[in-house]
């Protein structure tokens, strides 16, 4: 009886971010080509969710790309009619969207974190055919981890990476960090989800009456304990936000971590259209995964702007720079992109694509997953040291975590500036 309410109150919950979610999407219709970042559609109630599922962070060379595109791709593009996918099927909603995927081809790594089923059927297979050689050099974390999706009402960006890493990393909770064009995620490792509840609860986030379902005692389950392989914590976590900072770019000129800018690199954020406008399944009665109203099978395609995604096909087949694709199963697709390949898109993209946005890039291969503290000592860091709040810079601040790199993204101006605050604090002359 229990299990049926708990699940009657999961289902009732993803309604109600569904609602949230299908606002913001209707907004994203009127969205002017000029649109910024800053000026993303308006959030609800400050909050946060817990997403179904645990997913994992696969890192790739770059010199692999070629190795894993069939992978990427089926991944990316999940065809739920498909018997051969019952396995992989497990990470995906009931018309064939991904709770979350994220994929990210970046100067330093080629980054997936998707559903562990995908990682355990799609990716490890190709993994143990490479040869020993190659294969030591893919990872796919040991540790499993959780998404937080955060609802934040009229925070600014660099706000919203501050309010919502700083608790986490005194808490000594490792985090990934991912900003889209919608939404903020945070992945979080599993084993520590009764910590990362008791963190934002205690910071004032909301879990609502019928969210609770995903955050309620008796589903959290986990205790805190260190991953596989890793060794316990020598100290304590820092104190307050200024020790976490000090401690951040020490760990960081430690382990030779030197920010850099890409030569060339200019990145817009925007998002596909919303598919309101397509057939919505939500609203019709529940239906096996495999079969339409008329009788026969659904695909993928039937809810999905197959413009949009012919197109991240071409961009993909050709190794791009950078892209980074997010997929979450209320918003739309959102692309941190490369304007080199705008045109590729045409018409098919939404938002600021007159946008000028440069990453500084942070290496991070030698350090451990556990490292935590990243996010917010350098995003804080950078916003007291450029007085970004005071001259509201700071709503053009987002962070992408890749699995072994992160970048700082900021207008092409602010990114310049941001490098050289930056250089003196991590150089060991």
């Amino acid at each position: 009886m229990q299990e049926d309410i708990d699940s009657l109150q999961a289902s009732q919950a993803m309604q109600t971010l569904q609602t949230r979610r299908q606002k913001r999407a209707e907004e994203n219709l009127d969205t002017s080509p000029g649109q910024s970042q800053a000026n993303r559609p308006s959030r609800g109630p400050l909050g946060a969710l817990l997403r179904d599922g645990t997913f994992r962070l696969i890192h790739i060379p770059l010199n692999l790309y070629a190795n894993f595109l069939q992978p990427i791709l089926q991944v990316l593009l999940p065809q739920g009619g498909d018997d051969s996918l019952a396995h992989e099927a497990e990470g995906l909603s009931i018309d064939n969207k991904h709770g979350f995927l994220n994929i990210s081809i970046t100067p330093v790594e080629v980054s997936v974190v998707c559903h562990s089923n995908w990682a355990r059927n799609v990716f490890e297979p190709v993994i143990k055919h490479l040869p020993s050689s190659l294969s030591k050099s893919v990872t796919i974390s040991k540790d499993s981890y959780l998404i937080l999706s955060v609802i934040s009402a009229g925070m600014d960006a660099g706000s919203r990476v501050m309010d919502l890493t700083s608790p986490l990393a005194l808490a000594g909770v490792p985090i990934f960090f991912i900003t889209t064009y919608y939404s903020d995620f945070i992945l979080v490792p599993s084993k520590d989800r009764q910590t990362v509840v008791q963190v934002l609860l205690a910071r004032n986030f909301e879990f609502d009456k019928d969210e609770s379902a995903f955050v309620s005692p008796g589903a959290m389950s986990h205790v805190r304990g260190k991953s596989q392989g890793s060794d316990p914590p020598s100290t304590p976590p820092p104190s307050n936000v200024a020790e976490l900072q000090v401690r951040t770019f020490e760990l960081l000129k430690k382990r030779n971590v030197v920010p850099y800018i890409s030569p060339c690199l200019s990145l817009v954020l925007c998002s596909g259209r919303s598919s309101s406008q397509l057939i919505d399944y939500s609203s019709r009665p529940l239906m096996s995964r495999h079969t339409s109203m008329n009788g026969h099978r659904r695909s993928w395609l039937d809810n999905v702007d197959t413009k949009l995604y012919t197109s991240l096909i071409s961009v993909l087949a050709k190794q791009p720079r950078f892209l980074s694709i997010t997929l979450a199963q209320e918003d739309p697709p959102s692309l941190l992109l490369d304007k080199e390949y705008l045109g590729v898109f045409g018409d098919s993209l939404v938002g600021d694509t007159e946008g000028d946005l440069v990453p500084i890039f942070l290496d991070l291969v030698n350090l451990p997953l556990e490292a935590t503290g990243i996010v917010s000592g350098v995003a804080g860091k950078l916003i007291s040291e450029m007085g970004m709040e005071a001259t509201g810079v700071s709503s053009e601040l987002s962070y992408l975590s890749t699995a072994r790199a992160g970048a700082v993204i900021l207008s092409s101006e602010q990114s310049r500036i941001a490098l050289e605050v930056l250089k003196p604090l991590l150089s060991k002359e």
